[in-house]
């Protein structure tokens, strides 16, 4: 066994659920400035939804596969970097969407939407382009989403604080305007504080194993955010568009995929390692592309 899979992270239960509020009221800030006029627009228009799909569930696992093809990872690693791209959407895109003046209304029906699909497609993913390799399939088994657990996350951590927000909203625009600056700001910091202390509590994993499984996961995500990106930009959908569907795609649930390895994997160490390095460079690389992105207004 490889010395990577013998490790264990400093994980639980009670980090998540902290992770889990935070998204919650970040939610409820990105909220306050959508009108039920922006989910009509997107309903009238399903193209940029069915092409953000195809992006999360089809280009991402396909295109992963490929990159293992190319840079030969541990075989855990490997394991670890197919559950990623099988996983939804994470919940922190639409604050980043939102962030980098993208279509906002979109990218939380591209969230909630691949949430509910990931109960069928996660599971299929995984199972399909986990077995397709030898060495990966010998680790793989089989993974079963609880779709009213699953249903239950979309609703606490999108549908109830959008809902509360978006009444806020049109209930008291005045404090809209006086709070849209003071909610980002804060929604950035609680952010970076999050960052700096996950990598803080697994500082001397990140130390041992910082080589490789960086490099993978900055070219796996790196590879995320441009199929995103150029498959909305093929398609002809506009800029806005395009940064929601890149940012959904480069964006994933890691928090799902440590909840799934820890359940279903034992913690495997380079699977875990690998997501849960995920779940803090996608933070740092979504921040990063949505300020490029928020200074240049789409046309």
């Amino acid at each position: 066994m490889n010395e990577m899979d013998l490790v264990r992270l400093n994980f639980n239960p009670e980090s998540l659920w902290a992770l889990n509020a935070i998204i919650g009221l970040v939610m409820f800030g990105v909220a306050l400035d959508l009108k039920v006029a922006d989910f009509k627009a997107v309903l009238n228009m399903p193209k940029p939804v069915i092409i953000g799909m195809i992006g999360q569930f089809v280009l991402l696992p396909a295109f992963t596969f490929l990159l293992i093809l190319v840079i030969k990872p541990a075989t855990s690693i490997a394991l670890g970097m197919m559950l990623v791209a099988a996983c939804p959407g994470g919940n922190i895109s639409n604050f980043l969407t939102h962030y980098a003046k993208g279509n906002t209304a979109l990218s939380i029906t591209m969230t909630a939407l691949s949430t509910a699909v990931a109960i069928v497609m996660t599971p299929l993913n995984l199972s399909l382009w986990g077995g397709l390799n030898p060495d990966t399939a010998k680790l793989l088994k089989v993974v079963a989403l609880d779709p009213a657990e699953m249903l239950l996350a979309v609703f606490l951590l999108l549908g109830l604080p959008m809902i509360v927000g978006m009444w806020a909203g049109h209930r008291f625009p005045a404090f809209v305007e006086r709070a849209h600056k003071p909610v980002k700001i804060f929604s950035i910091a609680v952010f970076g504080i999050f960052v700096i202390g996950a990598l803080a509590a697994n500082w001397r994993y990140f130390l041992d194993y910082v080589g490789f499984v960086v490099i993978a996961v900055f070219l796996h995500n790196g590879v995320a955010l441009l199929t995103g990106y150029y498959a909305a930009k093929f398609s002809g959908l506009p800029e806005c568009d395009r940064r929601a569907v890149s940012i959904e795609v480069g964006i994933q649930n890691s928090a799902l995929g440590l909840i799934l390895i820890f359940n279903f994997f034992d913690g495997l160490g380079g699977m875990a390692i690998v997501t849960a390095w995920w779940g803090i460079w996608h933070i740092v690389s979504g921040l990063t592309v949505s300020t490029y992105w928020s200074r240049r207004p789409p046309a």
